[in-house]
């Protein structure tokens, strides 16, 4: 089973119910603040964090007095966009004491599916933990309507994982794993401590309990590992209402791990090799051994581009003979990489009048 102490990169959804109290509206402080010494230890070690987090309609429908019923559309937007400011400060507030830097990342279901927006948000991502900071994503709800939602946090957590390429994924939950049947209703169920495999009969499983201010049942946390475990990032449900949750969890709190299939990086990679190049980049010698080495391909290595290719597209990379190399997702199209083929990064916004990346293929996006 997976482990929290060698994770590399961690992705925690966090649902409305764990950081919002149901009969008054307010924060948990005390839970949060213990959610935030959990992270900050795991900072402290290496990994990096992203937190998925519900709780932005639950915190603004309290201060607008809406109660707990169901609410109408715009209703919800207006409860979002009073409790992100909330939900937000509340993140930073905690986690500052421990020098860690924030960031909101809102997200919708067409920035997953739209290849551009999907880049750009994964590029987004990369960065921010690239400076050590803790990204909070929440479904933006102030804008999302019913056809670009994700609808619940477990599948939009599952989606961050791969985006980011994450190999644990935590749902936090008000159960404390997958069980056979709803433990609610039969006190036959017992819990999974581990799934190699989703089959249909695991599926058949499923149910949709949830509770009163989330929206998340079994059936989408079992999408959510589907999700995530076909990407090689293994996922845990486990109850997290409880102080410290990560801290618990790894000192073998009862929880449900899914086996991931294979690794992520491993996986991304393999799906990159797979794709059908719609161009060519033909690099020099220094450039195709710093690419055996790991390192990104920047501009100044490339020496010919073939095809008709659009940002994120993929290519074949080729050395200095027309030997292939591997393949790679271009940061750039390929009227932009005809222009900059063989500059320096730092001429490239001289060239293209517009600040670009350093690299021409990064090398998370490459498969060599």
């Amino acid at each position: 089973m997976a482990s929290l102490i060698a994770t590399r990169r961690l992705v925690v959804k966090i649902g409305s119910a764990l950081l919002v109290d149901r009969s008054t509206g307010n924060l948990r402080a005390d839970w949060l603040r213990g959610l935030a010494e959990d992270v900050a230890m795991l900072k402290a070690r290496g990994t990096d964090v992203v937190l998925v987090s519900s709780g932005s309609i639950a915190l603004g429908r309290g201060v607008l007095g809406l109660g707990l019923g169901p609410l109408a559309l715009e209703q919800s937007q207006a409860a979002a966009a009073v409790g992100q400011i909330r939900l937000a400060r509340a993140y930073e507030d905690c986690l500052e004491p421990y020098g860690i830097t924030t960031a909101q990342v809102l997200v919708t279901l067409e920035d997953t599916e739209d290849r551009r927006r999907y880049l750009n948000t994964r590029s987004t991502m990369e960065t921010l933990l690239g400076f050590g900071a803790v990204p909070i994503v929440n479904e933006n709800d102030t804008i999302a309507t019913d056809e670009i939602r994700f609808g619940d946090n477990d599948r939009l957590a599952a989606q961050v994982a791969v985006t980011v390429g994450a190999d644990v994924a935590v749902l936090l939950s008000d159960v404390d794993g997958f069980y056979t049947a709803n433990p609610m209703q039969d006190p036959e169920a017992h819990r999974f401590d581990l799934i190699e495999e989703i089959t249909p009969e695991i599926e058949a499983m499923a149910g949709d309990a949830g509770s009163g201010l989330s929206k998340g049942g079994m059936k989408t946390k079992l999408m959510a590992a589907r999700t995530a475990t076909g990407a090689g990032c293994a996922l845990a449900i486990t109850e997290g209402s409880r102080l410290r949750p990560l801290k618990a969890l790894e000192e073998g709190a009862a929880c449900t791990w899914f086996r991931p299939k294979g690794d992520p990086r491993a996986a991304r990679k393999g799906w990159i090799a797979a794709m059908k190049p719609h161009g060519f980049i033909r690099v020099d010698a220094g450039a195709a051994g710093a690419l055996t080495r790991g390192k990104s391909l920047l501009p100044a290595g490339v020496t010919e581009v073939t095809g008709d290719f659009g940002r994120g597209e993929p290519v074949a990379i080729l050395g200095p003979k027309g030997e292939g190399l591997g393949a790679g997702l271009s940061r750039y199209t390929s009227a932009e990489a005809r222009l900059i083929l063989g500059c320096r990064s730092g001429d490239i916004e001289a060239i293209l009048g517009y600040p670009g990346r350093a690299a021409l293929i990064h090398r998370d996006d490459m498969a060599i």
